[in-house]
This record gives structure tokens, C-alpha cells and sequence, in this order.
């Protein structure tokens, strides 16, 4: 089950993330997601685990919870929403 956790702290990388949902099973990955050109934290990550029934504790158990002084959201992570193609800049 993929999961979406969201308001992370700006400070915490990959490895923390990895280590806060590791307690509650296997995980096959855990991403912080940055801005591509900064590099920075965008405060949001996901979080891969295999078995469904430990990914619903992890949830369960981490969602509304503080992290650093911000309150986590954490939640099944829904489809990526299409959005539409082509681009703007318009001819003279």
C-alpha cells in the first residue's frame, strides 16, 4: 500500500522517514519529495509498505500525531491526478 504523508518538517530526510514507519513493518520505500532545482524539502513524502494490514496500523497510529511541532497527515495515497498536457507560451 502506498501512503501519503503529509506536513512533514522541512528538516526530515529519506532514513527518518524510513526509521518512523519501519517500527510498524516492512517497508519497500520511504521518499522525501524535493523541489528538483533546490533540493529542498517540500514537506510531503510517501511511504511503500507491502502488507496492507500493517500499513492501516501505521496510519492509525501516526495520523494527527507531532513530529517536530507540526501535526502529521497520513493517509492511503490516492492516484496521481491527470492533468492536462501541452503547454502555454503562445506565438507572437
Amino acid at each position: 500500500m502506498r501512503i501519503y504523508v503529509g506536513n512533514l518538517p522541512y528538516s526530515v530526510n529519506d532514513d527518518e522517514l524510513r526509521n518512523i514507519f519501519g517500527q510498524f513493518g516492512e517497508l519497500a520505500a520511504a521518499e522525501v519529495i524535493k523541489d528538483k532545482f533546490s533540493g529542498q524539502s517540500k514537506g510531503f513524502g510517501f511511504v511503500d509498505m507491502p502488507n496492507s494490514s500493517e500499513a492501516d496500523a501505521a496510519i492509525k497510529a501516526l495520523h494527527d500525531t507531532e513530529m517536530k511541532g507540526r501535526k502529521l497527515t497520513v493517509n492511503e495515497a490516492r492516484p496521481r491526478a491527470e492533468r492536462p498536457r501541452g503547454g502555454g507560451g503562445g506565438r507572437y
